[in-house]
């Protein structure tokens, strides 16, 4: 499915459709509806872009105590921990 955004909207943004993409992937990842992977096969971006976008918005990266636990759990299981 594509969605269609009108010229019109796009130039009332004062937005490149690349930033707006961004915007709209970043809202989404915000919302808990993408995760960052999604967001960074959409937009292009690598980890680390991905990272300096979110820290530019004042935003983190959204990890809970279950990712952390899983986490652990592989470290120690790798003998990491």
């Amino acid at each position: 499915m594509s969605v269609v955004i009108p010229d019109e909207i796009l130039q009332a943004t004062k937005m490149s459709e690349d930033e707006l993409r961004l915007e709209i992937a970043i809202m989404l990842y915000k919302q808990e509806k993408i995760s960052s992977g999604k967001v960074r096969a959409w937009t292009g971006l690598t980890v680390i872009e991905f990272q300096h976008e979110l820290a530019k918005r004042g935003l983190c990266i959204n990890y809970d105590v279950e990712d952390f636990q899983s986490d652990v759990t592989t470290l120690q299981s790798m003998g990491l921990l």
